[in-house]
């Protein structure tokens, strides 16, 4: 059965999706959790360390929602402030520094919009991360997970591979935000989402993703376990053949895969 792209940004945006640190706890091994930007503070929005994928070391980061109404406060419900991203930009500069590659999982509805996050500068913080992960000495991989809002997405997604889980969406903008512009009425979200061309499988069809993690079979819901163990192993395939690129090669593709939009 096909779902309205309306029917999947509900499913993005389900309390029963697994969060970031669900991903990170199945797929990897010996996670160690950093925090802190060293300029201002701890965003727990973001969270990101080292950890082991097939026994080699790893840079991880996630954008964290919660799954329950506290977790979600705690959480500022996945809308990092600029230390989120000064942080996660700080661990993979540490990342390049050791050889490590960067896996980014993304589920955010955008950067909090609040007034301090911006005195902080957070479109600096964006900016600046887009600009250092396009010129990433190390391969990264970026998934959206969830919700890939605009630029609090992109900011982690500036990627080698950029892949979605099945129920989820990317785009430049909410679809009540893109309705109340262009309609004036929110309450025409799920129009527009069919509109917009912000499921994964839209976006595959468009080449903006490279890859689709399918979260069902003939129409059928896979387990947890199933959609870990495809991450799992698709993450050590491509891994394993984007290490063996040299450098430049990997810099130039980056750089073409992105300049192509």
């Amino acid at each position: 059965m096909t779902l309205s792209a309306g029917e999947v940004v509900k499913l993005a945006r389900s309390a029963d999706r697994m969060t970031s640190l669900d991903i990170v706890e199945k797929v990897f091994e010996g996670f160690q959790e950093f925090h802190g930007d060293r300029l201002f503070g701890d965003d727990p929005a973001i969270v990101g360390g080292v950890a082991y994928l097939d026994g080699k070391p790893v840079t991880v980061i996630g954008i964290q929602k919660g799954a329950n109404l506290k977790e979600n406060m705690d959480r500022h419900f996945g809308q990092p402030n600029p230390e989120g991203y000064r942080k996660a930009l700080r661990l993979m500069k540490q990342a390049e520094k050791f050889r490590r590659p960067v896996i980014t999982l993304v589920n955010t509805p955008g950067a909090f919009c609040g007034i301090e996050a911006e005195e902080r500068g957070e479109g600096e913080a964006i900016a600046r991360n887009l600009m250092e992960m396009s010129n990433l000495t190390v391969p990264i991989i970026s998934i959206v997970t969830g919700e890939g809002g605009s630029g609090g997405a992109l900011a982690l997604a500036v990627a080698d591979e950029v892949w979605m889980m099945e129920h989820s969406i990317y785009a430049i903008l909410s679809p009540e935000g893109f309705a109340s512009i262009l309609w004036k009425d929110g309450k025409r979200a799920d129009e527009a989402a069919a509109l917009m061309k912000i499921t994964a499988a839209e976006l595959l069809d468009l080449a903006v993703i490279d890859k689709v993690i399918s979260e069902t079979f003939r129409g059928n819901p896979l387990t947890q376990e199933k959609v870990v163990r495809m991450i799992q192993k698709s993450l050590i395939e491509t891994l394993q053949r984007l290490t063996k690129q040299s450098t430049a090669e990997l810099l130039e593709q980056r750089y073409n895969r992105f300049r192509k939009f």
